[in-house]
């Protein structure tokens, strides 16, 4: 079962829809004003997170990377 953290209203923000995010949600995503959240849908749902989905992905091809060319990245590193 998941808990309830917040309802949320949307309000008009120009010509577009936003919400207002209360700080009870904003305080376990440790992020403040200016920092970007990201949305991810899966079949669950949506999720709120402060983590960049494409994070991973880019990261496990520099570790790829590194892997592959150990030895020329250590040659070049001297």
């Amino acid at each position: 079962m998941v808990a309830k953290v917040a309802t949320l209203k949307l309000r008009k923000i120009g010509s577009s829809l936003g919400v207002i995010l209360p700080k009870e949600v904003l305080m376990p995503l440790h992020v403040k004003e200016g920092d970007t959240l990201y949305i991810t849908q899966d079949k669950e749902g949506l999720t709120l997170s402060a983590y960049d989905p494409e994070f991973e992905a880019i990261m496990k091809a520099a570790d790829e990377c590194d892997h592959r060319y150990k030895n020329t990245l250590k040659q070049l590193a001297k």
